[in-house]
């Protein structure tokens, strides 16, 4: 009493978070957030976090006091940042940048190619590749026949190494490590889809000693970071996690774990993190090893989701037995797909359709469908595959063993593609379907669809016959005047010739009563077609 001293014991001033981790939420006020005590329903104005809440505190302090705000965003984001706008390309920051490629990946060309367009003095980096999946030599070896000027001094490791991912890991940081010229170290795995070309220089800026760029699995909450962790030290989803993923809080973000893409700095590495083994513990998994070393030495790892940096890819379902196994990727990586086998104007249809869509005769019409790519990774299937009908009108793979109007073809089903091409039809035609053909609603059924293979010796032209649906889609897949002369359709009750087909281009008209129609002869090569008949 004669110093009229109270103990604390509600934490109006002092809250310590060990064995209290439960009872302290955050309070939004008016640009503004404290620490709540929701036992005692006070506000400490000092938080203190010792073991094992070390990470609590870490998640309070992305918001306590003004660090984020629901009224001002991220209020700290611009302190301390680097600036290198006026910086010439040979005095630019020196990035060792590791590519590991541990499991067979979809998108893997593009992948490469990236690394190729970074928007980074090629001078100032140092490439080091670790690909441990025989499937992807061939990759390699293009991408490296392609753009080896660009790295002098690359390193790689292919699978007859036989290097552990743990041990491959080491060996690209250690070379950073011993390195004094080597200001900053990037991991990035093969399911990286960094579309951002800009990601390094955005990292370098930010100026943290470890930084990750925020990256996402297309419409899912799958991330390349945690925001908190369990007592067992695996995945536990912070409160923040959703709104952080979707972008719905942006900022940066003092996380526990992240994986996949991250940034060192060179200096943190040949100090604090300099006696440490960052990937190798029997008992662990490299990216856990990682995560758990950068903690124990007090080094903050930041996820940044102020940009757009581009999207992890879904491998698991990735089938490297077929031929382009890209092609059946259009579930799981609907965004790659897009990007890699759409026609680069087919989204122009839809701003722009006097310029994209060409109405050749009467409500036939004609729009970008398919990338050079796809036209081309198709016929190499259906070629590989080789089973082409014989074009008689005895054909057991339809339901009555006979076809009308045959054609030498192959049948989606028969390469198991049929799911994959009606989800084409689906997210792709139908679009273009409501709007040429306005108040007809399709519904993507298709039975059959069939690429069509026309040859001088073999079966040069179709006789005038109707299709078996509402509409009908026929995208050319190779090109007149280089791969085969003559060929086209010709529409009778218009008398209408469409003679010079564009390869990835789709014509769509109804298949019945009005559009009576004749293949033409193709005169020299091999004209292929793909051809559905939507909606019989």
């Amino acid at each position: 009493t004669k110093f009229n001293i109270t103990l604390d014991h509600r934490s109006r001033i002092f809250q310590n978070l060990n064995g209290a981790v439960d009872e302290v939420v955050l309070k939004f006020e008016r640009a503004k957030v404290r620490a709540r005590n929701v036992a005692y329903d006070t506000l400490p104005v000092i938080i203190h976090g010792n073991g094992p809440t070390k990470l609590q505190l870490n998640y309070l302090g992305n918001y306590v006091p003004t660090a984020w705000t629901f009224e001002n965003g991220c209020g700290i984001c611009d302190d301390d940042l680097l600036f290198f706008n006026d910086v010439p390309d040979e005095e630019m920051p020196l990035v060792y940048v590791a590519v590991f490629i541990e499991h067979a990946t979809p998108f893997m060309e593009e992948f490469l190619d990236r690394l190729a367009t970074l928007n980074y003095p090629m001078t100032r980096i140092r490439l080091f590749i670790h690909n441990n999946v025989v499937y992807h030599e061939r990759h390699i070896q293009k991408f490296w026949d392609r753009h080896r000027d660009l790295f002098p001094d690359a390193l790689l490791v292919g699978p007859e190494e036989n290097l552990q991912e743990n041990k491959a890991r080491t060996m690209a940081v250690e070379a950073c490590k011993k390195d004094p010229e080597c200001d900053y170290y990037f991991s990035i795995d093969s399911d990286v889809a960094l579309t951002n070309p800009d990601t390094l220089r955005i990292l370098i800026e930010e100026n943290k000693s470890v930084i990750a760029p925020m990256l996402s699995k297309h419409g899912k909450l799958w991330s390349n970071f945690w925001g908190a962790l369990s007592p067992e030290g695996f995945y536990s989803r912070s409160e923040d996690y959703i709104e952080i993923v979707q972008g719905k809080r942006i900022g940066l973000w003092n996380v526990p774990y992240i994986t996949q893409a991250y940034l060192i700095k060179g200096s943190v590495l040949r100090s604090k993190l300099s006696q440490v083994s960052l990937y190798v513990d029997e008992e662990m998994d490299p990216d856990m090893v990682f995560c758990r070393s950068i903690r124990d030495q007090g080094v903050f790892m930041f996820v940044s989701n102020r940009d757009e940096f581009g999207r992890l890819v879904a491998s698991s379902n990735f089938n490297t037995s077929r031929l382009h196994p890209d092609m059946w990727q259009i579930f799981d990586n609907p965004v790659d797909w897009k990007e890699k086998y759409i026609h680069e104007n087919y989204s122009k249809i839809f701003e722009d359709e006097k310029s994209f869509v060409e109405q050749p005769c009467p409500d036939v019409y004609w729009f970008p469908a398919f990338s050079d790519k796809m036209c081309d990774h198709l016929v190499e299937t259906m070629e590989h595959h080789g089973e082409w009908s014989g074009g008689t009108h005895k054909d057991e793979r339809l339901a009555g063993g006979y076809e009308n109007v045959p054609t030498v073809d192959t049948h989606m089903n028969q390469i198991a593609f049929e799911k994959e091409w009606l989800k084409f039809l689906k997210e792709y035609i139908v679009p273009v379907t409501e709007k040429l053909y306005p108040g007809y609603y399709p519904k993507a059924q298709a039975i059959m669809n069939f690429v069509v293979r026309y040859r001088p010796d073999e079966q040069p032209a179709l006789r005038p016959h109707h299709d078996s649906s509402t509409f009908t889609i026929n995208i050319a897949l190779n090109r007149k005047g280089i791969d085969y002369e003559g060929g086209g359709c010709r529409f009778l009750r218009y008398d209408c010739k469409v003679e010079s087909p564009r390869k990835g281009w789709s014509f769509m008209h109804p298949g019945r009563l009005t559009h009576y129609h004749e293949g033409l002869p193709t005169t020299k090569g091999t004209r292929y077609i793909m051809v559905s008949f939507v909606d019989p």
